[in-house]
Parts: structure tokens; C-alpha cells; sequence
């Protein structure tokens, strides 16, 4: 692996961010007080590139968990945040977050019926609108797909999960109107009970596999986590740091259907077309487990990245300049480093861990502390063994997601904190607590 020489003086990159108006857009600071930690790109190109430090391509190693959960994190990360900025820049200017700081659903609902009504069904206003074949995504002439996100449609799976959402709401529509529900509340009365089976499977499903069974139940007793947290925003050492976790944990090809032969997340599974045949995950026990069954594995939360998404093509990536900024693990970090994030070990400090040691981080000839993003997934695979975020990422994660559903009022927290999710596939069996899987069963059984 080459080796990665950089040396500058540590106290050189420590500089207290500027000052500015206002950090509009939904974006906040978890740590306003700690000075920026500021690396040259062309250091952080050197750490993503292809035979860098973050080339996992011989020593990605499965996780316990499913593959399907960094997936589905990663449909939750465009519920929360959509930072529309070029990464490819040299300014520090502020970004704006064009999502809701909320567990919306906003990647799948946009503005509803009446605001984006091409998205509906014209003869069904309650329903979405699905391709004829009841397994893609609505499209234009050109392929593009009729959604709220194009981001949705960024690959095979994250296609689907975007199909069975809408599925499932279609079907709650149905069962609804069965009831005798009034027209005009099926559409709200559907998308609530769909929202609020998402929120009870973020909160009691997935953070814990993230985060840890443990913090989880401590962070939801504490009022404040994280006091200078400016209210309802989405902190930049969340959204361009610590949740991007996910990224080591993709595998470099995927099962879509039992039993089949394994395709290539490059580029086989890129999406932004038509759904080919035999790529609809019509039984999604291939990507989380049931009580019955083993889906396939995602891969271990590390510093180190699949080779595919250090490589990504056009189409995800648009036009760069550096071939540099084709490598996830470099927009990563060029994002934290954008942003002017802390170092690492400051944010370690300020939450009163024992930061890791140079040694512990293990970067060949790197002078100064480490970047926000690599420290938190090397902290995972030192601490955790890969298996859920450490001490920092992990209070970073959990801290801010327990306080959105929080500083909702319309969240089942708030709204009914005694509401238990009820949505299951006729015909299949729950599992022995309710999981994403139940939904999803839901929605893909007919």
C-alpha cells in the first residue's frame, strides 16, 4: 500500500473558523467553541485515492450486522439533509440543507399531493404513482425518475427501498379506505402510520445496531446531549463527519435476489434508468435478517473503503477536475475539511474521552491530528471492532437522532409515546420484535 508522506506543524492547522453572520440553511455546530482543523486537499486526495490508506480492497472484513442497514442509513440521510454545494471547491462558504431537520420522510412525500401532484396517481390522489409493473419508480421519457429525490434513485437498492416505501403507503391507502376512512384523510392518515413505523424503526432498530444497545438507552434518558446544539439543525460534525460511517460498510457486489449470483455495485447496480429485469428485491430477506433466515453481511465500519467507491463513475460523481474526487473517502473528508470541522481528538477531548494516539491512528509520516471523519470510523474499528461507531461517533450519532425525533412535536415521541408499530405482510410471520423487515414484507407481499 503506498504510503501517505505529509508533514506541516500541528499548531499551523489549528485556526479558529471566521466569523460569520449566521449559519442559515438548517446547519448548526455541536462544538462552536473549538477551533477548525484545516488539512491541504491534496492530503486528504492522497489518504482516499485508489492504493492510499483508505483502499480497503484486500482487507474489507464482514460486519455482524445485515447489508441491507448502511443502505437503508443512507436513505436516512437523505430524509435529513441534502447539501446541494459543489465538493470541488477551494472557498468556505456556508451550505444550505434543503431537506426539513426531521423524520419526514420528505425524500419520499416532497410536499404532498397538492404540491408535486406528478408524483400521485391521477385517478387516486391518496396514492403515489409506481411504474406499470408495480416494481420502479415512475419515470419521464428520458428514464429519469418522477421522485422527490433523485438521490433515491441512485442505485438497484436504494430504488427499491424507495418503491416499497411508496408500496407500503399505496396499501395502508387501501386498507384505510377498506375501514371506511373519510377521502380526504386517507392520504395523511396513511402517511402518518407509515411515518411513524419509520421513526419507531430508527429509534429502536437501527441506532442501537449504529451506536450500541447501551449509549442508546443513555442518551434517550438525557435531556441535553450536546448543550450548544443550536435546536432543530442538522450539525455540520453529523452530517459531513460522523454519519458517513456507512460508506466503509458497502460491499463491492450485492445478491438481489436468493439464490442468484452476486452484481457488481459498479455498474451493475447504478441506478438513474429504467429497473432491469430481475433486479426488483421482491423478498427483502436477502438483505435483512429475519428471525429464520441470514441476509447477506455488510462490511465493517473502518477507515477502509470498497475499491468501487474510491473509483465511483460520471454519473454519480458529475464532471471533476481531479480524478481525486472520484473517491467517497476523499469527498468525505473534503467535506469535513470545507466545513472546518476539529480535529478528532479535540472533539474526543471536549466530550472528555482519552483521544486515540498517533499510534492508535496509525497514519505513515502524518504530522498533527486527524481528520473528524477518519477518526471517528478508525475509533469503530479499534474500539468496537468494526461493529458499531466508539465513544465519539456513536454519542455524535445517536445524540443528534434522539434529539431530532426529540424537538419534533409531531414525532410518535411526542405526539403518542406509547404508539407500537402494526404493520404486517399477511401470511408471513412477525419477527419476535417488530423490524424493518415486518415493513418491508408489508409492502413487497401481495
Amino acid at each position: 500500500m503506498t504510503e501517505v508522506s505529509v508533514h506541516y506543524s500541528a499548531n499551523s492547522c489549528l485556526s479558529p473558523r471566521r466569523n460569520r453572520a449566521a449559519m442559515t440553511g438548517g446547519y448548526s455546530r455541536l462544538f462552536p467553541d473549538l477551533a477548525g482543523y484545516s488539512v491541504p486537499p491534496a492530503d486528504l486526495i492522497r489518504l482516499g485515492r485508489l492504493g492510499g490508506v483508505c483502499d480497503g480492497s484486500t482487507d474489507q472484513q464482514e460486519a455482524d450486522g445485515a447489508a441491507g442497514w448502511p443502505l437503508f442509513g443512507q436513505y436516512i440521510a437523505h430524509d435529513l439533509t441534502a447539501d446541494r454545494s459543489q465538493v470541488e471547491r477551494i472557498d468556505h462558504a456556508d451550505v444550505e440543507n434543503f431537506r426539513q431537520p426531521k423524520f419526514n420522510l420528505e425524500c419520499l412525500y416532497g410536499v404532498g399531493p397538492t404540491g408535486a401532484p406528478f408524483m400521485y396517481d391521477w385517478n387516486d390522489g391518496a396514492k403515489f404513482l409506481i411504474a406499470s409493473g408495480g416494481w420502479d419508480l415512475p419515470r419521464n421519457t428520458q428514464g429519469i425518475a418522477v421522485i422527490s429525490d433523485p438521490r433515491n434513485d441512485s442505485n438497484r437498492v436504494m430504488n427499491q427501498l424507495q418503491v416499497s416505501f411508496m408500496r407500503a403507503h399505496n396499501k395502508r391507502v387501501d386498507e384505510l379506505r377498506a375501514e371506511g376512512r373519510q377521502e380526504e384523510v386517507l392520504f395523511d392518515e396513511a402517511r402518518q402510520d407509515i411515518l411513524w413505523h419509520y421513526q419507531w424503526v430508527v429509534l429502536n432498530e437501527f441506532l442501537p445496531q449504529v451506536a450500541g444497545g447501551a449509549l442508546v438507552s443513555e442518551i434517550r434518558e438525557q435531556e441535553d446531549v450536546f448543550p450548544n446544539w443550536a435546536g432543530l439543525t442538522i450539525p455540520y460534525e453529523f452530517a459531513d463527519a460522523a454519519y458517513r460511517y456507512g460508506h466503509s460498510q458497502i460491499r463491492e457486489s450485492y445478491k438481489l435476489i436468493p439464490g442468484s449470483e452476486a452484481v457488481d455495485l459498479f455498474p451493475h447496480m447504478l441506478g438513474f434508468s429504467p429497473l432491469p429485469e430481475g433486479h426488483a428485491i421482491t423478498d427483502w430477506g436477502i438483505m435483512f435478517d429475519r428471525d429464520t433466515s441470514t441476509a447477506q453481511r455488510a462490511m465493517k465500519i473502518t477507515e477502509k473503503f470498497p475499491a468501487a467507491l474510491l473509483a465511483m463513475p460520471g454519473e454519480i460523481t458529475g464532471p471533476v477536475k481531479d480524478e481525486g474526487y472520484k473517491s467517497l473517502a476523499n469527498r468525505d473528508m473534503q467535506r469535513g475539511n470545507l466545513v472546518e470541522l476539529p480535529s478528532g481528538e479535540a472533539i474526543a477531548a471536549a466530550m472528555g474521552q482519552t483521544p486515540l494516539s498517533a499510534d492508535q491512528i496509525g497514519l505513515p509520516n502524518w504530522d498533527g491530528e486527524t481528520p473528524l471523519g477518519y477518526y471517528i470510523m478508525r475509533e469503530a474499528a479499534l474500539l468496537c471492532d468494526g461493529q458499531c461507531l466508539g465513544p465519539v461517533g456513536g454519542r455524535i450519532v445517536a445524540g443528534v437522532m434522539c434529539g431530532l425525533l426529540r424537538s419534533d412535536p409531531s414525532s410518535f415521541l411526542n405526539a403518542d409515546p406509547n404508539w407500537a408499530p402494526f404493520l404486517i405482510a399477511p401470511g408471513r410471520s412477525p419477527t419476535k420484535r417488530y423490524s424493518l423487515i415486518n415493513l418491508l414484507d408489508y409492502a413487497t407481499t401481495t
